[in-house]
Parts: C-alpha cells; sequence; structure tokens
C-alpha cells in the first residue's frame, strides 16, 4: 500500500479525547485524538508520538463548493498576479489549532515571479535579470516538526482571481490532467498524488518531503482534509469586512499588502501527520495572505484563536514589519496593527486611528500597545521554546530561511474601554493563552527593537475616508485581479 493510501486508512480510525486543557472550548469542540499513555505534565504538549489510534471514524468533514457570494468575505481574497513581468510573490496561511493536545499546524503556500512559469532561462535571464521562481508547501506541524515541498515550476498553479481559492499539482495521477479549479474531494485525490487546495471553505492535499529541511525534525508525508465555517472575516460580524491596511492596499504603493481572510473560524476534519492522524471538530483556526514585491526588511507577527478566561470566540492579530516605500531607493517605514476580534465585534487598532508601539526581542518577548479614539489595548508574550526556522519568499534568495515559528507561546491580551481623561475605564477583555503563534523573521535583529508608528495627518485622512475600492469596479471582468 502507497503512504496516500496508508494515510488514507489510518484515517478512518477514531481517537478518545483526553481531558480537555480548556474547559470553555471543551463545551463546544468534540475533538477525537488519542489516548495519552502515561501521564503527561499539565503545561506540557501532547507530543503525537503518544497519539494511537482505535474503532471506527466518528469525524467526516462535509464538502461544500465555495459559494459564490460566501459570508465574511473580505477584500483581497483573490490572485493578485496581473501577468506583467515584474518582481512579485503571494503566500497564504491557514494555521488549526487544537487545544486538548496543545498542537497547531501551519500550512504555508507561496508562489513566486508567477511570470516565469516554466522557470527562468538564458535569454529571460539577460532580459529581466535573475529571478527566483516556483511554488512551495511547507507545514509547521505537532511537535514542531516540519514538512516542505518545492518545484521551481508554477505553470500548475492556479489561483482564483477574485476568490480566495488556489492550488497546485506537485505530481499528477497516471493519465490525469492537473486541474485549474477547485474539484471535488473525491476528484482531487484521483487526478491529483501530490499537491493541495484551499478555499475559504474546504482545505486538503498531500506533500511529501523534499529532503532540503537537514537543520530541523521533519516528517516525510502529510496529508489532511478539513472543512471551514468562518467566524470572524476582518470586521464586524455583520458588517462589510475591512481591507487589513485600508484602500490603498488597492495599489502597489506599500508593498509587501497583507490581508487577514478570515481572523477565526471553526475547522472539522483529519490530518495524517507522521505516520499518525488526528481528528477534530470545531476547532479554532485562521487565514491570511500577503503580496507584493518582496518581504518586509524585518519583521514580527502574534496571532492566536485560543483563550482563556473569555466567552465566546475571541482572536487576536498583531504584527509590525519595517517595510520598502515605493518608488523610493533603501527608504523604509515602520508599519504596525493590532486586531481584535470578540463578541462578534471588531477592535481595529491602525496607525491611521491612533498609535501603535511594541518592544520586540531578538526571540522570546513580544510586547505592544495600542490606542484609538475609544478603546485601548496591551498584549505581552513570552515562550521558551527553541522556535522553528521556516520559509519566506525572499528577493535575495528564494524561498529561503528567513523567519523563526512557534505555536506554543504564553500570551495575556488586554482590552479596555478609554475614560474621558484618555485613562484606561471599563475593561473589556482579559484573556490568557499557552497557545499563541509567535514570530519574528527578517533582520539583523542585533538587540530589542522599539517603537511606535502613527501616520502623517494628512494620509491618516485620506485612509479614513470610506472608500470602497470595490464599487468602483461593479462588472468583475473589470476588476483589479486580486480584489
Amino acid at each position: 500500500m502507497d503512504a496516500t493510501g496508508a494515510s488514507a486508512l489510518l484515517c478512518r480510525s477514531s481517537f478518545t479525547a483526553p481531558v480537555p486543557r480548556h474547559p470553555r472550548i471543551a463545551c463546544r469542540q468534540s475533538a477525537h485524538i488519542a489516548n495519552f499513555q502515561g501521564s503527561l505534565n499539565p503545561g506540557a504538549a501532547a507530543s503525537s508520538s503518544d497519539l494511537v489510534a482505535a474503532g471506527p471514524a466518528s469525524v467526516s468533514p462535509i464538502y461544500v463548493p465555495t459559494p459564490r457570494n460566501i459570508e465574511l468575505r473580505t477584500p483581497h481574497s483573490g490572485y493578485h498576479f496581473d501577468g506583467t513581468a515584474r518582481v512579485f510573490f503571494e503566500g497564504w496561511y491557514f494555521k488549526v489549532s487544537i487545544p486538548e493536545s496543545r498542537q497547531s499546524f501551519c500550512f504555508m503556500y507561496s508562489v513566486e515571479n508567477p511570470a516565469f512559469p516554466n522557470g527562468m532561462g538564458t535569454l529571460e535571464r539577460a532580459m529581466y535579470g535573475h529571478r527566483f521562481t516556483g511554488v512551495g508547501a511547507q507545514i509547521l506541524g505537532a511537535d514542531d516538526k516540519y514538512i516542505c515541498q518545492f518545484t521551481q515550476q508554477s505553470k500548475i498553479f492556479w489561483g482564483s482571481r477574485h476568490e480566495l481559492m488556489l492550488g497546485n499539482t506537485f505530481i499528477a495521477g497516471n493519465s490525469s490532467v492537473p486541474p485549474n479549479e477547485e474539484l471535488h474531494p473525491q476528484e482531487f485525490n484521483k487526478r491529483v498524488l501530490e499537491g493541495f487546495q484551499a478555499t475559504p471553505v474546504w482545505h486538503q492535499g498531500f506533500i511529501r518531503d523534499d529532503g532540503r529541511s537537514n537543520y530541523v525534525q521533519t516528517v516525510k508525508t502529510a496529508k489532511w482534509e478539513y472543512s471551514t465555517r468562518p467566524v470572524y472575516g476582518w470586521g464586524d460580524v455583520k458588517s462589510k469586512q475591512k481591507s487589513t491596511a485600508g484602500w490603498l492596499a488597492a495599489f502597489p504603493v506599500f508593498e509587501p499588502h497583507w490581508q487577514i481572510c478570515m481572523a477565526g473560524g471553526l475547522s472539522t476534519g483529519w490530518i495524517e501527520w507522521d505516520g499518525k492522524c488526528i481528528e477534530f471538530e470545531n476547532a479554532p483556526s485562521y487565514s491570511e495572505k500577503n503580496w507584493g514585491g518582496g518581504f518586509p526588511r524585518k519583521w514580527f507577527w502574534i496571532q492566536c484563536n485560543v483563550f482563556e478566561g473569555a466567552s465566546g470566540e475571541v482572536a487576536l492579530t498583531a504584527a509590525g514589519g519595517l517595510r520598502k516605500l515605493a518608488g523610493v531607493s533603501d527608504n523604509f517605514e515602520n508599519a504596525a496593527l493590532i486586531g481584535v476580534h470578540c463578541g462578534g465585534r471588531f477592535y481595529e487598532f491602525v496607525p491611521w486611528t491612533g498609535t501603535v508601539s511594541w518592544e520586540i526581542a531578538p526571540w522570546g518577548h513580544w510586547y505592544m500597545s495600542a490606542e484609538n479614539d475609544k478603546y485601548m489595548v496591551e498584549l505581552e508574550a513570552t515562550t521558551e521554546e527553541p522556535g522553528t526556522p521556516l520559509r519566506a519568499p525572499t528577493i535575495e534568495a528564494g524561498l529561503a530561511t528567513a523567519c523563526k515559528d512557534t505555536c506554543l507561546g504564553d500570551l495575556r491580551l488586554q482590552l479596555w474601554e478609554k475614560r474621558y481623561d484618555g485613562g484606561k475605564g471599563k475593561m473589556i477583555l482579559d484573556a490568557t493563552s499557552n497557545m499563541a503563534a509567535l514570530e519574528v523573521g527578517g533582520g539583523p535583529w542585533f538587540s530589542t527593537w522599539k517603537g511606535t508608528t502613527a501616520m502623517p495627518e494628512l494620509l491618516g485622512r485620506a485612509l479614513q475616508v470610506p472608500i470602497d475600492v470595490e464599487n468602483f469596479f461593479p462588472v468583475p471582468v473589470f476588476k483589479p485581479p486580486g480584489l
């Protein structure tokens, strides 16, 4: 039996959940993972080697084709490649967290310079200079183990121009034509031996490690299928969803661009990892994307969907970076934001409505604070984990090791209403987590990075104007790619 068949058979088995560490989440979740063998430190992550299978399956993801008008759709859900030969990348990130085992799975996809789908030949290098090309799929999974598959060609990558739908075939089935659109899961499994497809509501794939990552613990193969119900996009639940960086994200002014596509969702399905299968139901999940000419010079990132001390779904995303200004040689600016979703509401802290400050160590400590005219927020995260090196699409070296992550950070998040005098008033949220995703990237990181970002008044006022760029293009065929 091949690896694909073995993993499919394994994932028909069932698991019995241990006593959950998060009572609030346990009330709405029914994750089925293996019994823990022996006693575990209550604060420790459960190892995937402690998982065993038994019994018939009880968790099955239900496939639904992506709806045309999906609820909570954000701007910039589509693929932004415009067909030109400009330096370009686009990357996507999907995360599923399983509180019962204190494990997370982070799926990362990237395409680089797709104007050269077969890679660059001698003539193309002479015309455009050397470019790095290709498609990569990475997963940071249980026990901080890792897998990466990469090809220098992007001719079999596909992405929807206006929706969060993408896929790639590394190896097609015998006599099969690789897909260029979303397929029913059974048809996908017939036509794609190694590859992936992802939408806002469905995600599946099978990849094989290509042996290039001998500096970390790797797994040989990974296979997954799960469905997702979005809970938060990027904005109030009952309002039109926002562009993460404001309406200027529709133009190549500040790159790279960033869009949170789903600040919080609930996912159901299974992941085969390191020879074991982990099933989950209503597991907290998240997705985002980047696109443009290249990653920031350096950056930090904090994301969490698993909290204690709060009722209902809570989602935090915060980040900052040193990014290059368009058209200006070697001129960079600080950019940062904090976004909190809870109780169906969105609390946004961005430079054009207030200030955002940070103090980030090269590794181990993240502190941020921000305020706008109505609210104040503080967050602090720490980790004793060494972190796992991950790849990012870079101009200098292509898909190369450029950042370090962990999904086992300790975090405290506090949110207040502001008093009339500008001080902290009524507390809205005081929650903690031991499953925060933390990252630092780029560099150099010689010392703690301290900064405060606030936008020039004129530009800040411009970004506060409620411009709906999508309404400028009522006919989809004329809409810019990505919107």
